[in-house]
């Protein structure tokens, strides 16, 4: 049997960057992750780009992991624009009242992977006590008061003081705890990609709220080989019709996206693989229990609407790993009762309300009747009047 301070379950950017966080207060921590190191270390291009928030960043420099992702592969958030329908109006949210010079950064999400990892390998390799157990799968889980123990489908048990599941938001760890959570399947995919455009982008966010769809516009910096303008472009659907959209031949896919976008930004064209998600949203009805807690798509499953999820999940990281880090500190249980309970308090504190807020606005903002359109208008053309408003929401935005 293998004794080690904490076990994490998934070793995806939430685990990587929560095993980093603890492995430098001195506590020995192992990650077990079903897929193989060569995975690992060079993971593939999954369409997703991550939209951080200025807190965000700050983090990840702290974890030395944002100095290890490529300049050229970051690219400027300036500002966003909410349209809806055909209508040529959009709400402008502008970085300027957030008071930074960009709203955030965009990084695509197998790069803060590969850059995470080869953080927490670099701590191994200077002698901190953390270990990637990969190609390895937990099978079942339990915890007392006086520790808790991780099975392994290879035979392995490992002891620990705590266990944390950062395995997706269908945390099968989370379901080995008995703890429910509240699943909204949106009945929805999207499809992400990235591709290139001849309008410029000017580093501006779209969500665009059309009739029947639901598109996004995520600004990246130029192809590097062309120059030409370059978006990670993002198409809900009902499930069928992304099928249907996602086995175009590339120059079908193509014309049919500048279709959809009413070729507003031009003449378009396909750079990546397509990849699709179905949209579901997940919430816990408790992120901890007897010497356990819940990080990352694992505590929080957001829609990607809001772009908080990740962002989300360092938060949820840094509030557990701190608390976690002071109690080694001053010899006290890393996994103790109040300490778990007062980072389900924090962290729920911090989500919950964005959370239904973005339920909120896909069921009203996804709806084709007439009087939706009509009302979704008119709460934009509000809220472009209102200056607080746009304050506010940049600021969160920029993750204040």
């Amino acid at each position: 049997m293998m004794h080690t301070d904490v076990v994490i379950v998934g070793a995806g950017p939430a685990g990587l960057c929560l095993a980093n966080a603890l492995s430098g207060a001195g506590l020995s921590v192992v990650l077990v992750e079903q897929q193989s190191d060569d995975a690992l270390r060079g993971p593939a291009f999954d369409g997703r780009e991550i939209a951080l928030t200025q807190k965000s960043v700050a983090y990840l420099k702290t974890l030395g992991v944002w100095e290890r992702i490529d300049a050229h592969a970051k690219s400027q958030l300036s500002d966003a624009r909410i349209l809806n329908g055909s209508s040529p109006f959009a709400l402008k949210i502008g970085h300027a009242l957030s008071g930074h010079a960009e709203l955030g950064w965009l990084v695509s999400n197998h790069l803060i992977r590969r850059a995470a990892f080869g953080a927490v390998e670099s701590l191994a390799a200077s002698g901190a006590a953390v270990r990637v157990m990969a190609s390895e799968r937990v099978i079942d889980v339990d915890t007392d008061a006086c520790g808790a123990r991780v099975r392994l489908e290879s035979g392995k048990t490992l002891a620990a003081r705590m266990i944390v599941a950062a395995d997706s938001r269908f945390s099968a760890t989370r379901r080995m705890m008995g703890i429910a959570a509240d699943m909204h399947d949106f009945g929805k995919s999207m499809l992400v990609c990235s591709m290139t455009h001849d309008a410029p982008h000017e580093h501006t966010a779209w969500e665009w709220f059309g009739h029947g769809q639901t598109l996004a516009l995520l600004p990246m910096n130029p192809d590097p080989e062309t120059g030409a303008c370059r978006s990670s472009v993002v198409v809900t659907l009902e499930a069928r019709d992304i099928d249907r959209l996602s086995g175009l031949d590339a120059d079908a896919f193509n014309r049919e996206i500048e279709r959809r976008f009413e070729r507003r930004l031009g003449a378009m064209a396909l750079q990546t693989t397509r990849h699709v998600y179905p949209l579901v949203s997940v919430y816990p009805t408790r992120f901890v229990a007897k010497r356990f807690a819940t990080v990352g798509d694992a505590a929080v499953g957001m829609h990607p609407v809001t772009a908080h999820g990740f962002n989300f999940g360092l938060d949820g990281i840094e509030t557990l790993s701190r608390a976690m880090r002071d109690a080694h500190t001053a010899g006290l249980d890393i996994a103790g009762d109040a300490l778990l309970a007062r980072y389900e308090q924090k962290h729920r504190q911090a989500t919950r309300p964005l959370y239904m807020v973005t339920r909120f606005i896909t069921e009203v903002y996804t709806r084709d009747s007439l009087p939706a359109r009509i009302a979704r208008d008119a709460m934009l053309r509000v809220g472009e009047r209102l200056t607080p408003f746009k304050r506010a929401v940049a600021m969160s935005l920029a993750g204040q």
